[in-house]
């Protein structure tokens, strides 16, 4: 398993295939080639993309 790169918590639950959720800053994860892309939950449910927040060392699994 990974850690949230926001944060850096651990307390990720899966709700799809490679789909993942952060418990602690209510974030969702996906993980694509490798990457994490982070997306935040907007009111109406859709994501906006977070991944210009971090640099690709902190999205990088592995």
């Amino acid at each position: 398993m990974f850690s949230c790169p926001n944060c850096k918590g651990k307390d990720i639950g899966k709700i799809g295939v490679n789909q993942f959720y952060c418990w602690n800053c209510y974030i969702e994860l996906s993980v694509s080639k490798g990457k994490i892309h982070t997306h935040q939950v907007e009111e109406d449910g859709s994501l906006s993309s977070l991944d210009d927040l971090f640099d690709e060392n902190e999205r990088t699994i592995g």
